[in-house]
């Protein structure tokens, strides 16, 4: 009798955090390819996998690839022979650009290598025709005290301000993360959204990131969403409720 109550518990553990329900990759429709290019915000926890179950629980079919080094620049892909033959490896409908995550939120470095490079990548990107989407990142857990950032808040102001500015001389899309990330923080009870180094994502925050991709690009809430990753139902859901106020935000 205790065993099987053991085995109910282990069954009734693995339902509360696993998908409600499973991805058919070879449903028919049109497949929508998107290129994510960063460093290990982006590949960290695999979030253009995430991104792309948790649309395929939306019925959309999604394609990624990616080109992440750690620690890399969006000058780095510039000059990057690896990154422009994955910008030419296929027909791409979006490009995501992330930018390493202190030279935003820091105007010097941002006039000087960040704005450059988004502008040639943004180029290159329309060129292929494919449509450039920013990737607002969220601010370290205690911020950048070097450069006279003292908290996260002050951090996230920052590097918002960083990516939308460039947005708007371009007239390029943002995907929102950080500000839904900002949503979680400013919470009664905050959900813990970095790794131990107080800068990566955990498995929260990349899901929380992968949310407010889907509020990017197909421009709806994520809310009510099946597929939870490895998170419990209701943390996920949690999640979704952030990022549903992104919809709008960066077109």
């Amino acid at each position: 009798m205790r065993h099987l109550l053991f085995v109910f518990l282990i069954l009734l553990s693995l339902c509360s955090c696993s998908p409600a329900k499973k991805c058919d990759l070879s449903q028919t429709g049109e497949t929508l390819h998107i290129l994510f290019i960063g460093n290990s915000y982006t590949f960290a926890n695999d979030l253009p996998g995430t991104f792309s179950a948790l649309s395929c629980s939306a019925g959309y079919k999604v394609e990624t690839g990616m080109a992440a080094e750690g620690g890399w620049t969006l000058a780095d892909h510039v000059a990057s022979a690896q990154t422009l033959a994955k910008l030419n490896e296929q027909k791409w409908d979006y490009v995501v650009l992330q930018e390493q995550s202190e030279i935003p939120a820091i105007e010097y470095f941002r006039d000087q290598t960040m704005y450059p490079s988004v502008r040639v990548l943004v180029d290159n990107t329309r060129k292929l025709g494919a449509k450039p989407l920013l990737f607002l990142t969220w601010g370290h857990r205690d911020g950048l005290p070097s450069s006279g950032l003292y908290t996260y808040f002050d951090m996230q102001a920052q590097l918002s301000m960083g990516y939308n500015q460039i947005a708007r001389e371009l007239g390029v899309q943002v995907a929102q993360v950080g500000f839904a990330w900002y949503k979680a923080r400013t919470q009664p009870n905050p959900i813990d959204l970095w790794q131990e180094d107080g800068s990566h994502p955990n498995e929260k925050g990349t899901y929380l990131a992968a949310c407010a991709f889907f509020a990017a690009i197909f421009r709806q809430t994520p809310e009510g969403l099946e597929y939870w990753g490895g998170l419990s139902q209701e943390t996920a859901q949690t999640l979704q409720t952030f990022a549903a106020g992104s919809v709008l935000l960066g077109q």
